[in-house]
């Protein structure tokens, strides 16, 4: 669950999946404004905290926490 808080706070948010995003705008598109969502094609089947999904999480979003 996310907030509009949250939303708020965030410069780039993550989703795992497409359907994640469309309900992200239906509830929050006015927050998401000036907003970075990226999608990440993992589809929602893991159970949270599940090493496999940590390792898929780490390896797609590793790009955008470079601080090149």
């Amino acid at each position: 669950m996310v907030s509009a808080g949250q939303v708020v706070w965030a410069d780039i948010i993550f989703v795992m999946e497409r359907a994640h995003k469309v309900k992200l705008s239906k509830k929050f598109g006015s927050y998401l404004k000036g907003k970075q969502v990226v999608c990440l094609d993992v589809p929602d089947k893991y159970a949270l905290m599940q090493p496999e999904l940590i390792a898929v999480l780490e390896r797609k979003v590793g790009y955008f926490s470079r601080s090149d």
